[in-house]
């Protein structure tokens, strides 16, 4: 017997007593049982929720959403169970790393309810329980991870304590969506010495970068000092683009030593150079 057809049972008992008895207080008697049973026997489940039902203290389903009937007495509404996604935060305090450093980790856990049935019989109380395993998990993670791998890996971070969520919570009905590392914080001492490291690194790769540059430099140089060599002209045509670069502008005062005056007089060195050069004729 389903829980309509016992309440049109007992509306006809109600209707039937009252046609025994006759008079306005019977009736009014059977139509004040009729509300309360259509009261007690009637449920409206919101579209995000599952009501868990128990008939007899035995599981019978989980309902919603809707309107729907249970069986007065029989039935009991033991948890509401709300299917939307929830948000939980939680806390490490002064947990130690791989490498012995005290950290304050905070995060945040999206999850929600899969299976109603299991989230209500299976453990007391859920969402105190997600708190719980997702501090310890947290604090498991921060001890098998070195402090540098959970500053600058925090997605891989994330990911390992979904995984391990989602594992403890999944015979409670429980699915966690995502994990998320919202701040790592390290003692104010450490911090100035991680940040001398870090200033360290900086200047001994600019160092690096400046040294790899002038010997560069230095192999162009020595590259042009055997041109040069090979060819006296081209040395002296470098020169004279050197004073003329630096008296182009008006105004300026340059101071010239007689030796390098002299050593633009190449009008000797320029012939030899073309007379030992053949020219190609058509």
């Amino acid at each position: 017997m389903n829980a309509i057809t016992l309440s049109l049972t007992v509306v006809l008992v109600a209707l039937g007593v009252v046609a025994g008895l006759g008079g306005y207080t019977s009736l009014a008697f059977a139509l004040f049982v009729l509300a309360v049973i259509v009261s007690a026997s009637l449920k409206m489940a919101n579209n995000w929720e599952k009501f868990v039902i128990l008939r007899a203290g035995r599981f019978q389903s989980a309902k919603g959403p809707g309107l729907f009937f249970i069986i007065p007495i029989l039935d009991a509404v033991t948890a509401v169970i709300d299917e939307r996604i929830q948000t939980t935060a939680f806390a490490a305090e002064s947990a130690l790393t791989k490498d012995t450093v005290p950290v304050n980790v905070d995060a945040i856990i999206f999850w929600l309810v899969h299976d109603a049935q299991k989230a209500a019989l299976n453990i007391t109380n859920y969402r105190e329980a997600i708190d719980r395993v997702a501090q310890t998990s947290l604090r498991e993670m921060i001890g098998a991870t070195m402090l540098s791998a959970l500053l600058s890996e925090r997605q891989a971070a994330d990911e390992v304590l979904r995984a391990e969520i989602s594992r403890k919570t999944a015979e409670w009905g429980i699915s966690v969506n995502s994990v998320e590392i919202r701040d790592v914080a390290i003692p104010v001492a450490l911090q100035d010495a991680m940040s001398r490291q870090a200033q360290a690194e900086r200047e001994k790769q600019a160092r690096v970068i400046l040294g790899s540059a002038e010997a560069e430099i230095a192999g162009k140089f020595v590259e042009a000092a055997k041109l040069y060599a090979d060819n006296p002209a081209a040395l002296h045509l470098r020169s004279m683009n050197i004073i003329y670069e630096t008296t182009k502008e008006r105004g300026a005062t340059i101071l010239i030593p007689t030796s390098m005056v002299d050593s633009m007089n190449i009008a000797g060195p320029l012939a030899l150079a073309l007379k030992e050069t053949p020219i190609k004729g058509n």
